[in-house]
């Protein structure tokens, strides 16, 4: 059965109300996904949905929303933001419905919505108003069981790794990777490179594939950067080839 459900995120981000509205609206490669958004009421959506969506509110710098509807309900997020200092205080709120196993759904909605929104701190901090090349990659159907764990042993990640500390993640495939870890808990890891972010996600806590993304922000990368997903794909796909053999 569906049902209807609420996530909030709030917390003061580093960087002027304008700058975390360009995030939001236009530059939601660099720490989501990309998506783009028609300005002003009545805008389109799309990338974020399915089936896309219509902008609800627009005041720059102020309040922002989008809605989609189909026949089967609705998904809306809704973004305020106040001055606080020399940063922002953003509220946001997901409101949506849910199918399958809510209990799980809705905690993986709020654990992904906190990293989500820890990435856009990274991306208002280190890489306002930068393009990103976007890519991500999912491993195989067995990663939903114990994946994420492999995932960190086979990119050399210490067991007790933390926030702040320096790694090189050694990946067959990829370049070595050298940053700084800006997240670490038992679902998902944060590094932040030189002009990258990448992000792990641990899946697997709700039985799903585990995956990869990152934002690269490198003066002069363009869409043959992209390929670099694939290679992060084939990548995985090796990884758990060898955990299902062994």
């Amino acid at each position: 059965m569906s049902k209807d459900f609420e996530v909030h995120w709030e917390g003061r981000l580093p960087a002027a109300p304008e700058v975390v509205w360009d995030a939001i609206t236009v530059h939601c490669g660099g720490w989501l996904w990309p998506i783009t958004y028609e300005p002003g009421v009545g805008g389109a959506e799309g990338g974020l949905t399915a089936a896309g969506g219509t902008v609800i509110a627009w005041e720059p710098s102020r309040h922002f929303a989008t809605r989609a509807a189909d026949g089967t309900g609705f998904n809306e997020l809704d973004y305020r933001l106040e001055p606080s200092g020399t940063g922002t205080y953003l509220l946001y709120r997901h409101r949506g419905v849910m199918g399958g196993d809510y209990a799980l759904e809705l905690d993986a909605c709020r654990r992904h919505t906190a990293f989500y929104y820890h990435s856009l701190g990274q991306y208002v901090r280190h890489f306002a108003g930068r393009e990103a090349v976007y890519g991500t990659a999912e491993a195989p159907e067995i990663s939903a069981h114990g994946g994420f764990a492999t995932l960190r042993r086979a990119l050399g990640v210490a067991d007790d790794v933390a926030v702040g500390d320096r790694v090189r993640l050694t990946p067959a495939g990829p370049e070595p990777i050298e940053g700084v870890v800006d997240y670490a808990d038992e679902t998902f890891l944060g590094v932040r490179g030189t002009d990258a972010l990448y992000r792990f996600y641990g899946r697997d806590a709700w039985e799903w594939p585990v995956g990869v993304a990152h934002h690269l922000f490198a003066d002069g990368a363009d869409g043959a950067d992209a390929a670099v997903g694939e290679t992060w794909q084939t990548w995985l796909d090796g990884v758990f080839a060898t955990e299902a053999v062994a």
